[in-house]
């Protein structure tokens, strides 16, 4: 933001402050199509979203849309799975937040494949 040393005038002032301010309040739209493991109970899977919905809304995001496509055959083996369950989620989040986001995914053992993308606004 502003170095020490640096001359801090009342325009210069103005411009830090909107910057901050902005930095705080974007948030951007995303999509997350997910892969679930079909070992998963329903109950697991219930909580699988569940758990993701309350990291996004618990930081700030907004989850606007979840949609379940059910059970799918995959295009080539995961591990030693042929079908995954899928499911597609719409929701606004901060920026900072989408490594946190996919760092928790790559961990869930529930996750077979994740792919985080953020639409154009």
């Amino acid at each position: 933001m502003v170095s020490r040393g640096t001359k801090v005038t009342p325009r210069r002032k103005r411009r830090v402050v909107k910057e901050v301010v902005k930095a705080e309040e974007s948030l951007r739209d995303y999509e997350l199509v997910l892969i679930i493991s079909p070992e998963v109970s329903e109950e697991e899977f219930e909580a699988t979203l569940n758990n993701i919905s309350q990291l996004i809304s618990g930081n700030g995001g907004d989850v606007s849309n979840v949609e379940q496509w059910g059970k799918r055959k995959l295009a080539y083996p995961i591990g030693h799975f042929i079908e995954g369950s899928y499911v597609l989620t719409r929701f606004k989040m901060r920026p900072t937040l989408s490594k946190e986001l996919e760092a928790k995914l790559q961990i869930s053992e529930e996750v077979l494949r994740h792919l985080l993308i953020r639409l154009s606004s």
